[in-house]
């Protein structure tokens, strides 16, 4: 028996039933369910809507039925579509005639709206503790190789030499603002939409901050409509979850690019690699590859949540429903890939010298040539030009940049332009790739860091 049969007169045909349930999938909200029908039964006792003998029981009875899920031994009935309306039943059915007075004042409306809500506040703080774990790895890697450099790329063409804990850490920065948007949105989330009812509220007393105070809501609902049809929040949470995805499959390709033979900068543990079934020799980073190719399932569930939700007239619509499925996928998703790619950095070796061998071609001096002529007063433009030309005589005939720049007039002023490592040395302004602004850029991102766990905590 539904929750509404005394309307109808047949049940539901099988075709619709099977398009309807939800409780396939929405079955893995049962805590954050019972969790807002304690907080509500709470409410309902404020309100002298319920005993607190009656409530005593209800309670009671929630936590029987949390330990049945808990431990894998509660039984769904055939009559249960929802996760909400099998928490029901049975709750009626162990606590009696109580057990029907716990959807007093409340409609599944705002019911599974609270229990969503609870669920991705819940969700977006443990995304935005292992997004934290990884950034710290990044940054522990550029720790371990504290003078490694390696060519910085535009264009994916070298471009200027870089330390490698530069480069780590503007991942690591990238990382700090997936968090920081995690948390604001969970922020946004924070809010109950409890006392709602099924779009309109209700005319028994109720005092909504009860439950919102009980379940550690900021606040409550201010419009009783919005309230109910509301998933911003979750569009927001995926599109958080999308963004962090995009960075993180920008890690992923670096990482299938930096252990190809080809590059040779790093190389994975092998507990975070895979053979072939036909290739003996073979060594793959699939974990890099998945990471690159999960963004794309992120992407996809924002951008099938937001068609859902584009057409939607006020208030409750059963398209809703269409909320869950992407984003219990998101979150499972997303903490897959971040748990994989912390292991796999942390299991990185980075090849100091290969990757030095890379930062140290000489072509990557043109710039500093021309720098060089413009702290004697030359115009960059024309500078820029000189030093071209160079290069360009350089390639053509076949020499050294450094043989081509020392035939110049005046060329052995340049030289030292060349000793290995003297381009990274010569990144010197705040921000820069060089080690003479490593030490303020890393305290500036521990601070970053260490401001975000606060926030988290």
């Amino acid at each position: 028996m539904t929750l509404w049969s005394g309307r109808f007169s047949a049940g539901m045909d099988e075709a619709l039933w099977n398009l309807s349930e939800s409780f396939s999938f929405d079955h893995v909200l049962y805590a954050h369910d019972i969790a807002g029908s304690k907080a509500h039964v709470a409410g309902l006792v404020a309100a002298g809507l319920l005993t607190k003998d009656e409530g005593a029981t209800l309670t009671e009875t929630l936590d029987h039925v949390l330990e049945e899920f808990d431990t894998g031994r509660f039984e769904r009935a055939a009559s249960d579509e929802d996760i909400h309306m099998a928490i029901e039943r049975r709750v009626t059915a162990l606590a009696g005639p109580v057990g029907a007075k716990l959807h007093t004042a409340r409609s599944r409306n705002d019911q599974v709206a609270t229990t969503l809500r609870l669920f991705t506040r819940d969700a977006l703080r443990e995304i935005a503790v292992a997004t934290l774990a990884l950034a710290d790895t990044l940054v522990a890697v550029g720790a371990r190789y504290p003078e490694a450099r390696l060519p910085g790329y535009t264009h994916l063409q070298r471009a200027q030499a870089v330390l490698l804990s530069h480069h780590v850490n503007a991942h690591a920065l990238a990382l700090s603002r997936d968090v920081a948007r995690l948390l604001d949105a969970r922020g946004r989330t924070n809010v109950s939409p409890l006392g709602a009812g099924a779009l309109a509220g209700t005319s028994l007393p109720i005092i909504p901050s009860v439950a919102a105070q009980a379940l550690g809501f900021d606040g409550t609902f201010v419009n009783s409509m919005d309230a109910v049809s509301d998933r911003d929040f979750v569009a927001e949470s995926l599109f958080s979850i999308a963004l962090l995805g995009v960075h993180l499959s920008r890690l992923g390709e670096e990482l299938v690019l930096w252990t190809s033979a080809e590059f040779n900068f790093a190389s994975l543990g092998d507990a975070f690699t895979t053979g072939s079934s036909m290739l003996p020799q073979k060594k793959n980073a699939d974990v890099a590859e998945l990471a690159r190719g999960k963004a794309g399932r992120l992407i996809g569930n924002l951008t099938g949540l937001l068609t859902t939700l584009k057409g939607l007239p006020l208030s409750y619509n059963r398209d809703l429903q269409e909320d869950k499925e992407p984003l219990f996928d998101s979150v499972r998703q997303v903490l897959l890939v971040l748990a994989a790619l912390r292991g796999a950095y942390d299991s990185l070796t980075f090849n100091e010298a290969v990757a030095a061998t890379a930062a140290d071609d000489e072509l990557l001096m043109a710039i500093d040539i021309a720098e060089v002529l413009v702290g004697e007063g030359m115009p960059f433009r024309q500078a820029h030009e000189f030093a071209g030309r160079l290069v360009g005589e350089a390639v053509r005939d076949g020499r050294t940049l450094a043989d081509v720049v020392a035939a110049t007039p005046d060329g052995e002023r340049f030289r030292e332009l060349f000793t290995h490592g003297e381009g990274i040395a010569r990144r010197t302004s705040p921000g820069a790739s060089g080690p003479a602004a490593a030490p303020q850029q890393a305290e500036q991102l521990r601070q970053i860091l260490d401001e975000l766990r606060v926030r988290i905590s």
